[in-house]
């Protein structure tokens, strides 16, 4: 394949990539989106194949059918509840993949760059390696408290703050010393102890952020894995890798301040430190009052004898799996003549968009799905709201009490209408582990149990 070909190739992939991108800004072209993503993907790797790669075709076949077994077993064996952490170890691959593509581009013995070029180049591998390793490091962290293999409460360390600016400096004071013994043959050593300071760092960050800021470490690992794509192609000299790679980190970038905006935090205080504890707890609930138990029948009940009703989804109800469910209830609720709507959290779930995946696979019509600044305003006219599995997003002393970790957090004001139900297996907290005033409200009624048999009760009552 000529070189004119590999370069048309790259440039239709790398217009497939854009187009994806703007078609997962939303649940109607999402599917769309994906596809041209696939298409993409597969013009690049066949151009690459045949018009870049030149030798080792065995080893590269192998790596293809292996990694594209597990990608295909993955699809096909991991829940919608695990996907946050599915995407969080993927990051941590492409983090792997600039590490090793970082040693064997310095390690090459066909490479015979002087000057500024071998400059340029160390600079490159430094960079790449770097960004690599620190998104190595914490997407395995992430994986880990998102799984519950690891706690969600924040480590905060006594002077933290200082010691991420001792690693900053001694990443760069290795560098200096990388660039220069590189040239006389002894960049190694520095570029060994960089990756092991870059690991600790990548470790520490995102150890020091709560449970209740996932959202953002899940958006800014994937912005790092972007960065790290696009340093891979700096060094292997590939256009489509430095473009590609570029637009990742960029929207990822972009959706991370989408997500400290929808939670009313700063980026760089995220990153400082997180709010959160652990879910599970029960913080401050002994002065709360009395919660007021509902049964599934008086839910169906209410339901049908209401004209707006609202559903406000969280993570408990992916746990349940009971996405199918709130399906049919909203279909049988819209035949009988009620308006059902359905109010999302920009930070519901444990990634971004989890929600509107759930309901996408559970065929929910797109046109009754609506983000919270579009409905917020709407509560005081609402007969039912079902809050299912939803703690924080939900909570109103993010708005009354300036000491709680979410604080100023923009929530779902779903106490304003007439009869707020709420699913829950207990009393426990969210996954920032602060309790919920909302379940103590006078109109708020609790039905506790498993989502999904809770709800397949009300609809047998529908």
């Amino acid at each position: 394949m000529s070189e004119g070909i590999v370069t048309v190739s790259y440039i239709g992939a790398t217009v497939l990539f854009i187009l994806a991108l703007g078609g997962l800004s939303h649940p109607e072209t999402a599917r769309r989106g994906n596809l041209y993503g696939m298409i993409g993907m597969s013009i690049a790797m066949l151009a690459t194949i045949f018009g870049v790669v030149t030798g080792n075709y065995a080893l590269l076949i192998g790596a293809l059918v292996i990694g594209g077994a597990i990608g295909f077993t993955l699809a096909l064996r991991v829940q919608m509840t695990q996907m946050p952490e599915l995407v969080a170890i993927l990051h941590s691959l492409v983090g792997l993949a600039a590490v090793l593509v970082g040693f064997a581009s310095f390690l090459d013995p066909e490479s015979h760059f002087i000057g500024v070029e071998l400059t340029i180049h160390d600079i490159e591998i430094y960079i790449g390696v770097l960004i690599g390793a620190v998104t190595f490091s914490g997407s395995v962290i992430a994986f880990g408290k998102l799984s519950g293999k690891i706690g969600g409460k924040p480590l905060t360390l006594p002077a933290r703050h200082w010691l991420n600016l001792i690693l900053v400096l001694a990443m760069i004071w290795f560098g200096v010393e990388f660039v220069q013994g590189s040239a006389a043959g002894e960049g190694l050593t520095p570029l060994l102890i960089m990756t092991a300071i870059a690991l600790l760092l990548g470790i520490h960050m995102v150890m020091a952020i709560g449970g209740g800021d996932m959202h953002v470490v899940v958006s800014m690992l994937n912005s790092y894995s972007g960065w790290a794509a696009s340093a891979t192609g700096f060094m292997l000299s590939n256009d489509l890798l430095i473009v590609t790679g570029a637009l990742v980190g960029s929207s990822g970038a972009i959706l991370s301040y989408i997500m400290c905006r929808a939670m009313n935090r700063k980026f760089i205080a995220v990153i400082a430190g997180g709010f959160g504890t652990s879910g599970g707890t029960t913080v401050g609930a002994e002065d709360q009052g009395e919660v007021v138990p509902i049964s599934a029948a008086e839910t169906a009940e209410l339901l049908v004898n209401a004209k707006e009703v609202m559903i406000v989804p969280g993570y408990g109800m992916a746990v349940a799996q009971a996405q199918h469910i709130v399906n049919e209830i909203t279909r049988c609720l819209r035949d009988k003549g009620v308006n059902v709507r359905f109010g999302i959290h920009p930070v519901a779930g444990r990634m971004p968009g989890h929600m509107n995946v759930l309901l996408a696979e559970a065929r929910v019509p797109y046109d009754i799905v609506f983000e919270m600044d579009e409905i917020n305003d709407d509560f005081p006219k609402i007969d039912v709201s079902i809050v299912i599995g939803a703690n924080d997003i939900v909570n109103p002393s993010a708005q009354t009490d300036p000491d709680s970790p979410i604080a100023g957090m923009p929530v779902l004001e779903v106490w304003k209408g007439d009869t707020t139900i709420v699913l829950k297996r207990s009393m426990a907290t969210g996954y920032a582990g602060v309790q919920n005033p909302l379940f103590f409200k006078e109109n708020t009624r609790m039905l506790f149990g498993d989502a999904r048999e809770s709800l397949d009760e009300v609809l047998k009552g529908l």
